[in-house]
């Protein structure tokens, strides 16, 4: 089981440091993300720090426990929140899918972390 963690928390977390470094980084089609989904620039850039304390998070918490179960519990809100941003302004289904998948991912990594801790 731990090995379906280990896997799991390093795609995840490959995944939210590339999110959170184009989003920390900022230009032109960030600001244009950010503005269609109705956050502020500095918001959406706190949301990429979010991100990437997220990928940390994962992977210290390989080994140590609670900090894996805090960072993946914290990615299940995270990407809800995504996912919520993108239904509220309208967007169809593909442009929050990505988040909906990496949402499910979590969950399935806070539910394994948690019963291997």
């Amino acid at each position: 089981m731990f090995v379906t963690v280990l896997v799991l928390s390093c795609l995840l977390a490959a995944a939210m440091v590339f999110s959170g470094a184009r989003k920390v980084a900022g230009g032109p089609a960030v600001t244009g993300e950010a503005a269609h989904l109705g956050v502020p620039v500095r918001g959406y850039r706190l949301i990429g720090v979010a991100e990437a304390a997220a990928a940390a998070g994962l992977l210290i918490g390989l080994a140590w426990a609670g900090l894996g179960v805090a960072a993946a519990a914290g990615l299940v809100l995270l990407m809800s929140g995504a996912v919520i941003s993108h239904i509220r302004v309208g967007d169809a289904v593909g442009r929050w899918a990505p988040a909906a998948a990496l949402a499910v991912l979590a969950v399935v990594t806070l539910l394994l972390r948690m019963a291997s801790a």
